[in-house]
């Protein structure tokens, strides 16, 4: 069983699971930085730095702390929109990089050497025989 366990984890689909998740982890706190310390302050100052985390609503002893929530949705369709830009730049640089180059059309190179061996041999086949009476 050990074994069996082992060979399980060992498999490629594993490992690059793995992988995944821990770039994915990596990726997200980049996503996260760039949302929360740059663009989330950008949209500030256009919209007058807007909190919504204070706004709640409470009844009798519950309070329902919908700003919280609406900033939580507001952040997540940033964050989608900037992943979005994201995987579109890096599937156009992917598209780019699989284009073949230019190739140089293709210049004609004219007869080969067989064929001009060819030729040769049958002009001086032709004009030996018109030499001989």
């Amino acid at each position: 069983m050990i074994r069996e366990f082992r060979d399980f984890i060992a498999k490629g689909n594993v490992m690059d699971l793995a992988v995944g998740i821990i770039i994915g982890a990596a990726f997200t706190a980049i996503v996260t930085s760039l949302v929360q310390d740059i663009i989330t302050p950008l949209i500030g100052l256009f919209v007058g730095g807007l909190d919504f985390s204070g706004l709640s609503v409470g009844v009798g002893d519950a309070q329902f702390m919908y700003g919280n929530f609406l900033t939580a949705v507001i952040n997540f369709l940033i964050i989608a929109f900037v992943v979005f830009l994201l995987v579109k730049a890096v599937n156009r640089v992917k598209s780019i990089a699989e284009k073949p180059d230019d190739v140089a059309p293709e210049v004609p190179t004219g007869p080969s050497e067989l064929d001009v061996l060819i030729e040769i041999r049958d002009t001086l086949r032709d004009e030996g025989s018109a030499r001989t009476p």
